[in-house]
């Protein structure tokens, strides 16, 4: 009996034994799996976010030689071409992406003026050179457009996974914090005035 008994204990210490190997086993497949998800979705942020800055890098390409055109046109508009190219430069210094987006909302302003003064002009708006580079303009604004939706969109799936629980908890431990947006101005937001 007394053997017996003894068999029992070391049978009941393997079994609690291997029930918590399986439980461990499952804490850490469940913490890889919760750890691989973020690491994706982090990954698409930060591609998303690349996709924004060569849009925003084809934009700063365009906008020296659409300001020179202007230029030659309209010589005594001294005080935009400044302003463009000063928030031009403040945009392509800009770090965080709410550092980002306001840069890009100023220039996107100053931009409008500079097209304010091409109407100014009838020949300049009848030039070839300025009519390309102003479509080339447009078609990145819609691109950047495109991927600053692209990106909210993955920031979003980012911040969330981050914030439900028990993911927050894992995501506090390895030091995952949310991603800011990259929003509009509240300007933009507005519907465009159109006058004739």
């Amino acid at each position: 009996m007394f053997f017996l008994k003894k068999r029992w204990n070391a049978q009941e210490h393997m079994t609690i034994g291997v029930i918590l190997l399986i439980v461990a086993v499952i804490a850490v497949v469940w913490i890889i799996f919760i750890y691989n998800g973020l690491i994706r979705l982090k990954n698409r942020v930060d591609e998303a976010w690349s996709d924004i800055e060569v849009q925003l890098k084809r934009r700063y390409d365009l906008i020296p030689n659409l300001v020179n055109t202007v230029k030659g046109y309209a010589t005594h508009e001294k005080q935009v071409f400044e302003k463009v190219t000063e928030a031009r430069s403040r945009a392509m210094g800009a770090g965080t992406a709410r550092d980002k987006a306001q840069a890009e909302n100023m220039l996107s302003d100053t931009l409008k003026s500079l097209f304010a003064v091409a109407e100014n002009y009838p020949d300049l708006k009848a030039n070839q050179n300025f009519l390309e580079l102003q479509r080339e303009l447009t078609d990145t604004e819609n691109k950047i457009q495109a991927s600053r939706r692209f990106y909210n969109g993955n920031v979003m799936d980012f911040n969330t996974k981050i914030e439900i629980f028990p993911n927050n908890l894992i995501a506090g431990m390895l030091k995952f914090s949310k991603r800011e947006f990259f929003d509009m101005d509240e300007k933009e937001k507005e519907p465009v005035k159109v006058e004739f």
